[in-house]
């Protein structure tokens, strides 16, 4: 299967329920400036998973492959059960801060906080370790994270009280363990 559609499932299916999501569900409700909101998501994310998929990338230079895949697979398999711990999100630091400043640099400033060593950013670590190139895996898991976070902002509160949240959380959670089993097993060559 492509770099950029794995990389772009898991995160998009991981990130439904994440406290990023709901930081863009809190940032919709509190500025109601929806383009402002998706900039500093979009602009955020792209920093941090650069820098997340260079790393990866590197990672991936100076660990012999038999090694890389147990840690690999490893990681997945633990980001499989991080997803199962459901996301909390003080928001009185956001409330608080968020008068000085306008949607736009709240949302970047917050977001790319939020996602340091977030399991979105793990991911990316991981995929781009795996997976060749970085670049395809850094813009699939951008696109995955603003699959799951655009809708977040235009629907706002309102969406959020109808959306399964827990349901979704235990799809994400077995969808890592899952590859992470296949990776452990040298499954995952014969899939993607």
């Amino acid at each position: 299967m492509n770099t950029y559609l794995v990389s772009t499932f898991l995160v998009a299916v991981a990130e439904i329920g994440d406290k990023t999501q709901l930081l863009a569900l809190l940032l919709a409700a509190r500025y109601k400036k929806p383009i402002a909101i998706v900039t500093g998501i979009l602009i955020a994310t792209v920093l941090n998973h650069a820098l997340a998929g260079a790393v990866g990338a590197w990672i991936q230079t100076q660990i012999s492959p038999e090694t890389l895949r147990y840690i690999i697979g490893g990681l997945f398999v633990v980001m499989g059960f991080w997803s199962l711990i459901p996301d909390k999100l003080d928001d009185g630091e956001i409330k608080s801060r968020g008068n000085k400043y306008g949607a736009f640099v709240v949302t970047l400033v917050a977001f790319f906080l939020a996602e340091m060593g977030d399991k979105t950013q793990i991911a990316t670590i991981g995929l781009a370790a795996k997976y060749h190139p970085a670049w395809a895996v850094i813009m699939g898991t951008t696109t995955g994270l603003m699959i799951a976070n655009v809708p977040a902002v235009y629907f706002g509160h309102k969406m959020s009280q109808k959306l399964r949240f827990k349901t979704i959380r235990y799809v994400a959670a077995l969808l890592f363990i899952l590859l992470g089993v296949a990776t452990l097993l040298k499954l995952d060559e014969m899939i993607f």
